[in-house]
């Protein structure tokens, strides 16, 4: 069943900008047509329309379609985002808690990848398995961490890295008592569809959520 588009209006007071904006998003953020639009509870075909300017989106589409790319509606109108500093200062990373992890921004938000330093601590969310659109690369700063990808289980310490598709049904978790730290960049971090990774709310709590 697809799931319920909303009205749109009719596309006879275009907003020229929108439609090419809508694509070259999702194509930013790596997503197919089918998958933005399961984001977005709409139907791909509604989205398509949406694409190809055949139709309008209203507001309350807008703003779902810029929490699933990772960006603002002004930026879906076509409207130029301000620029980002290039330089994140260590002393400027502040410390989130979510899930029982630590974050802390490694590079500006609203970009196409988002870059975090992760606290792992032992026993946190390593019983989650996560599965969502987007890539995954990690690099372990201190500790031992525990990566199972599909049905293969791999021991990282202090220099490994691992580069996968989210896709991939995987779990994190420390090897030990001491925990983990790494850094970790990843593609979609500020979708819904990362709840499946920290949970509903944890968007909400960090600019860009993390696996």
């Amino acid at each position: 069943m697809s799931p319920a588009d909303p009205a749109e209006p009719d596309a006879g007071a275009e907003l020229p900008a929108v439609a090419p904006q809508l694509r070259a998003l999702r194509r930013r953020a790596s997503l197919t047509l089918e998958a933005a639009a399961a984001a977005a509870q709409l139907s791909p075909a509604h989205l398509s329309r949406l694409e190809t300017g055949q139709r309008q989106p209203s507001l309350p589409t807008l703003l779902v379609l810029a929490r699933t790319y990772g960006t603002t509606v002004s930026e879906l109108l076509g409207e130029r985002v301000a620029d980002r500093d290039a330089v994140l200062r260590g002393d400027a990373q502040e410390a989130t808690a979510a899930g029982g992890w630590t974050y802390r921004q490694a590079g500006a938000p609203g970009r196409g990848m988002q870059a975090l330093r992760v606290w792992v601590p032992y026993g946190a969310q390593g019983d989650i398995v996560r599965v969502h659109p987007g890539e995954e690369w990690l690099y372990v700063l201190a500790g031992k961490l525990r990566l199972r990808l599909g049905d293969t289980a791999h021991l990282l310490r202090p220099g490994d890295s691992a580069h996968f598709d989210s896709l991939t049904p995987h779990r994190i978790a420390a090897a030990d008592q001491s925990g983990a730290e790494l850094l970790f960049v990843h593609t979609l971090l500020q979708s819904p569809t990362a709840a499946l990774c920290l949970g509903a709310d944890a968007g909400n709590r960090i600019t860009g959520d993390a696996t």
